[in-house]
């Protein structure tokens, strides 16, 4: 993978995130946990293979691998990223006197839904999508927005400060499963064309000895069956969380254990 190659942007934006990480640290004189630092380091190493590697091959007039790279940008890396950033580094500006109204207006669930799904629906309006393909600028342009949506989108999900809090377990499982809404509106119209949708596609040679239309109904499955199963997976794992709680809740705490008596020599009985 030459990530130097056609995208020296790319590298040069992890290590500046990857500087940003560690003046945190040093500024606050803390350490993430062994977990946060592997997250992170995950993040930045999906960056770099969705923004080189991907890219590429998504330049090549596959919509397949473009619609692989949008998932990659909403629902792996944010989340990601959220995973790595304990809340310690987050709290003096999040939580700073002019940013808090604004941080806790967007990290809302319904806003933050809002937001996401405004973005995503319409990046993939075909005279918007068209102009991705053609406008270098304007595609990086997106595709910060993409992650920048699905950091507010998992907020309610991963949010490490208390003060920005997360969603309880039932309200997480409702949030994620109306998050298919968008998806499939997004999805479902490119997988069952019955012609290419983006014109883009159909003006040079595609990748892999694919036929434009075939391709699209594969880019539209990535999508629509990718989502769905890597929302299931998140689904079983936050039930996994709550019914963890429940069981934690039902049980209650130990019981406490009732204090042995002695007989002092004087006759009189005593806790020991």
């Amino acid at each position: 993978m030459d990530i130097f190659g056609e995208h020296p942007s790319i590298p040069i934006g992890v290590a500046i995130l990857i500087a940003i990480y560690l003046g945190a640290c040093r500024a606050a004189g803390r350490k993430p946990t062994r977990r946060q630092a592997m997250w992170f380091a995950l993040a930045m190493g999906a960056i770099l293979f969705a923004q080189t590697e991907l890219d590429e091959l998504a330049d090549a007039r596959l919509f397949s691998m473009h619609m692989l790279q949008h998932l990659m940008q909403t629902f792996v890396i944010p989340p990601l990223i959220l995973l790595g950033t304990p809340g310690w580094m987050l709290e003096p500006w999040m939580l700073s006197r002019p940013i808090k109204p604004i941080a806790r207006l967007l990290t809302n669930p319904v806003i933050a839904f809002l937001i996401f799904s405004a973005v995503f629906v319409t990046a993939h309006f075909p005279p918007i999508f068209d102009r991705m393909c053609r406008d270098e600028n304007f595609h990086i342009f997106l595709h910060l927005l993409f992650m920048a949506s699905g950091m507010l989108l998992w907020w309610p999900i991963l949010s490490q400060i208390p003060d920005l809090p997360r969603l309880s377990y039932p309200a997480q499982i409702l949030y994620l499963f109306l998050l298919m809404i968008p998806m499939t509106a997004v999805a479902a119209p490119i997988t069952l064309a019955t012609r290419v949708i983006y014109p883009w596609y159909t003006e040079g040679a595609h990748g892999w000895g694919l036929k434009a239309i075939d391709d699209q109904v594969l880019g539209g499955l990535i999508m629509w069956m990718g989502q769905g199963t890597y929302l299931m997976i998140v689904f079983t794992f936050i039930f996994y969380r709550w019914s963890q709680r429940e069981d934690r809740d039902i049980s209650g705490p130990p019981a406490a254990t009732a204090p042995e008596l002695r007989v002092l020599p004087s006759g009189r009985v005593a806790n020991s």
